[in-house]
């Protein structure tokens, strides 16, 4: 499991943007930022290599990682009463940079999203990729989640959702990582099953578009209780520049039993 922070150095974000009830357009660019306490963030290995492979350690007290950002599609309310497939998500990004050096991280939603009522999350992680490690079980969470609306008729499919070609990628890459070391053959199946989801699931996506697949503004925007919201988009941060540096020195960072 490897080390475990103080009670005092417990890991906690919030997402600054969207906020709660953002109305953002579809199929345009905006950013997704969360303020993190209580971590050393630009820490993120190569999945496809290192993925479980080291236990989490700390630097000054704090765990030592990164964070992901994932954003799932509710349908046609911001208030499901069914939980979401955790195989689906409309966008995933694993922010692999330091930020501002204050917490302060963003992933950028580069074409934006089709028109829905979404969940945006974050999944704080140690270097490679474990979810983070408390010292105690009673506190506050070390993620945050928060809903918004995109409106509009934009039916296009973020390249970083499960179904968009970045998200079929990783997907292979993780299959791998996971399950190749110890039987290639098992990982080769899996990845194979997948795309061949991944390309049905694309292809039904392409298949909604134009006019006849065009989406309705969702209900939940003619709620006073929505606010509309301006897309922030941020420049790259120096963190950005830092984190090849500092995955290469955690990488190095191997188990030994």
């Amino acid at each position: 499991m490897g080390d475990i922070p103080a009670k005092t150095n417990m890991v906690s974000s919030i997402i600054t943007y969207p906020e709660t009830g953002c109305v953002i357009p579809s199929d345009t660019d905006f950013n997704i930022t969360v303020q993190m306490n209580n971590i050393v963030a630009g820490s993120f290995t190569d999945a496809d290599t290192t993925y479980y492979s080291a236990p989490q350690f700390l630097q000054n007290g704090n765990v030592v990682g990164h964070t992901h950002i994932t954003v799932q599609d509710l349908g046609g309310t911001l208030n499901p009463t069914v939980a979401p497939d955790a195989t689906q998500f409309a966008f995933f990004k694993g922010i692999n940079d330091a930020g501002n050096g204050k917490g302060l991280l963003t992933a950028a939603v580069t074409g934006g999203l089709p028109a829905g009522n979404y969940r945006v999350c974050t999944m704080a992680s140690a270097s490679n990729h474990q979810p983070v490690l408390m010292p105690v079980a009673q506190r506050g969470t070390s993620d945050d989640c928060t809903k918004f609306v995109v409106s509009g008729t934009g039916t296009t499919i973020n390249p970083a959702a499960n179904n968009g070609a970045e998200g079929k990628a990783a997907a292979a890459l993780v299959s791998e990582a996971v399950v190749g070391a110890t039987n290639s053959a098992f990982a080769a199946s899996i990845i194979s099953l997948e795309s061949k989801a991944a390309a049905t699931a694309t292809s039904k996506g392409e298949k909604k578009g134009g006019k006849k697949g065009a989406r309705a503004i969702p209900v939940a925007t003619s709620s006073s209780s929505y606010t509309s919201c301006t897309p922030v988009v941020a420049s790259a941060t120096a963190g950005t520049r830092r984190s090849v540096q500092h995955k290469q020195r955690f990488a190095r960072r191997q188990f030994i039993a």
